[in-house]
C-alpha cells in the first residue's frame, strides 16, 4: 500500500495521525504491533508518525488526543474489531477532530475494521442480519466487506446476501487494494480503485467487479 500512502500524503503536512483503536480489544501486544507497522510506514514515507492512543470512549473524550491530531497530513485508522471502533469513536472530540482535519484537506484511510467503521453501519459476519452497529458513518449508504478475497474462499456467494440492505450499497475490496475518492464539491464523489487487486459491488444477484468509478455519497 505504500503508492496508496504516498498519494494520501501527496501536498499535505508530513503527519502520519494513527489511531489503533480497533486493536484495543486485543490487549497492549496488538496495540504495539500496529503501531510498529505504523513506524515502519512512517520511515518510509520520510515523515512524522503521529500515534493517537485512544482505546475506548474514555480516552476519545481526552481533549489532549484531540488536540494532538491537529495538523495531520494523513489520519489512519488500523485493523482489529470494527464495532469497537465505532461504537469508541462516535460523538466524541476525537472523532470530531478527525472530521475536522478531514474538511481541511488532510486525508483519512482506514483498514479493515478502519475501513467498515467509517461506513454507515458495521456487519457481523457471524450474525449478519442482526448483529451489526451504527457505523462512523462518513460513507452513510455503503457497507464495506474487507480482505474480500480472503472472505469469498469461505463464504460462497450465497451466504453474503444477507449483508445486502435496500437503500445502501455492498462493497468488498481485496487484500492489497484500496478504493479511494477525492471530493469533487458534492457530496457524491467518484471512487476508483488502486493496489494489486480488485473491489466488487455485491448485489443480490452476485458480485460485479467495479471497473472504472463508482459514486458514493460522503457526508
Amino acid at each position: 500500500m505504500h503508492d496508496v500512502e504516498v498519494w494520501l500524503l501527496e501536498g499535505r503536512p508530513a503527519a502520519y495521525v494513527q489511531l489503533a483503536t480497533a486493536a484495543a480489544p486485543e490487549g497492549d501486544s496488538s496495540l504495539q504491533h500496529w503501531h510498529e507497522l505504523g513506524a515502519q510506514a512512517a520511515r518510509r514515507l520520510g515523515v512524522e508518525q503521529v500515534v493517537i492512543d485512544v482505546r475506548d470512549r474514555a480516552d476519545a473524550d481526552d481533549p489532549r488526543w484531540a488536540e494532538a491530531i491537529k495538523g495531520a497530513g494523513l489520519i489512519y485508522l488500523s485493523g482489529g474489531n470494527p464495532s469497537h471502533l465505532a461504537s469508541s469513536l462516535r460523538d466524541t472530540l476525537v472523532w470530531q477532530a478527525i472530521t475536522d482535519e478531514w474538511r481541511a484537506g488532510a486525508s483519512l484511510a482506514g483498514c479493515s475494521a478502519g475501513a467498515m467503521a467509517m461506513c454507515g453501519y458495521v456487519p457481523d459476519f457471524r450474525h449478519p442480519r442482526s448483529g451489526g452497529v451504527e457505523g462512523l458513518g462518513l460513507l452513510p449508504d455503503v457497507r464495506v466487506l474487507p480482505h474480500f478475497d480472503r472472505l469469498t474462499h469461505w463464504m460462497p456467494d450465497f451466504t453474503l446476501k444477507p449483508l445486502v440492505a435496500k437503500g445502501a450499497q455492498t462493497i468488498g475490496v481485496d487484500e492489497d487494494t484500496a478504493l479511494i475518492g477525492e471530493s469533487n464539491g458534492t457530496d457524491t464523489w467518484e471512487f476508483r480503485t488502486m493496489g494489486r487487486q480488485a473491489a466488487w459491488l455485491i448485489e443480490s444477484s452476485g458480485k460485479h467487479r467495479i471497473d472504472g468509478t463508482i459514486q458514493l455519497r460522503v457526508t
